[in-house]
């Protein structure tokens, strides 16, 4: 397991679950699926650290996103999310515990897709289409460092995907077929949480307690803890851990697709952000199976014993559903826009 550095938070230390730690240059691929699987099964979080992703691309990918969040409000509001969620999210439009919460998260974001052009035939689906990209005067470069981590993501995605089929008892490529993850919805996600201390007792948070809604994240942090899981979301009362940031690595998370192919036995756990009043930068890489992937139980995850709990859904259909219900209609800014 990785271990958990001491961090203080609110002038204690806080407790922090321990997570299982996958290295992608592994050559014992049993030792890994062994490892995933019982992170799988346990928590639905882990560590996935030797990645090949360079270092110094990650960082920059992390001072980029700071110099995009540090402009004024009216440069950011020229590139707000348009329906293809593309582009930039204000402070609160998201709620992802709508029944808890008292507000919207106390984040801003910018999303960034998969690059289809406006005149391509997939631009008609949902989630595809151009990205809206910062004027090179303003961020110059800033496109070209965000397209070259969104594609260096995608292949970590692939290689932990590949994992994660063994572990299920698939064939190692299950998820590189066509419909699944060879033209996938993968989401870059830049995210800045401001400064506000969060109050879970008066449904103040970062970002509301939710599972992911696809196949798999991978979540890059910086040094300021927030990020809390709870394994058991039936318990009364709940119990929440911290997860510690893991330098130069990524934390790992399920997602609802993944419970519903495994019929449940691999969990996509609900986590939250709670804030102590530091700014907190996150980069959150969203992966989910093409559109008109159909997702239902696997064969090898049912039996006479266990038949399948959830109804067959296509990706597109069950993404769109979840935003429906999270996201704010970015209408409502449209007098702010310049």
């Amino acid at each position: 397991m990785a271990s958990a550095p001491e961090v203080i938070v609110g002038g204690s230390v806080p407790k922090t679950v321990p997570l299982n730690c996958i290295s992608l240059s592994e050559p014992d691929i049993t030792k890994s699926v062994s490892l995933l699987k019982q992170a799988c099964l346990d928590s639905g979080f882990f560590y996935v650290i030797d990645h090949g992703i360079d270092q110094e691309l990650m960082q920059e990918v992390f001072r980029q996103s700071q110099k995009f969040f540090d402009l004024p409000l009216h440069e950011k509001m020229k590139l707000l999310r348009n329906k293809k969620y593309r582009g930039y999210e204000p402070f609160m439009n998201q709620t992802s515990d709508p029944g808890n919460q008292i507000s919207g998260d106390y984040k801003e974001a910018y999303y960034i897709g998969i690059e289809v052009p406006e005149d391509d035939l997939k631009a008609e689906k949902p989630f595809y289409g151009p990205n809206l990209w910062p004027t090179t005067d303003i961020l110059p470069g800033w496109k070209e460092i965000m397209e070259q981590y969104h594609k260096e993501a995608l292949r970590v995605a692939r290689a932990v995907a590949r994992i994660i089929a063994l572990a299920l008892n698939l064939d190692v490529g299950f998820f590189d077929k066509p419909e699944m993850l060879d033209e996938p919805i993968a989401s870059l996600r830049l995210l800045h949480y401001g400064g506000k201390v969060s109050c879970p007792e008066k449904g103040i948070f970062g970002a509301g307690a939710h599972s992911d809604y696809g196949l798999i994240t991978l979540l890059a942090t910086d040094d300021v803890m927030g990020l809390q899981i709870c394994k058991d979301k039936d318990a009364r009362p709940q119990v929440w851990e911290y997860v510690a940031p893991v330098s130069g690595g990524f934390i790992v998370n399920l997602g609802d697709m993944l419970e519903r192919w495994s019929n449940g036995i691999f969990r996509s756990t609900i986590h939250r952000v709670v804030l102590d009043g530091r700014e907190r930068y996150s980069i959150a890489y969203f992966v989910e199976p093409s559109h008109d992937c159909l997702i239902e139980c696997l064969p090898t995850c049912k039996s006479e014993a266990n038949p399948p709990k959830f109804p067959p859904v296509t990706s597109a259909a069950y993404i769109l559903q979840k935003y429906k219900e999270t996201f704010a209609d970015v209408s409502m800014y449209s007098k702010h826009q310049p």
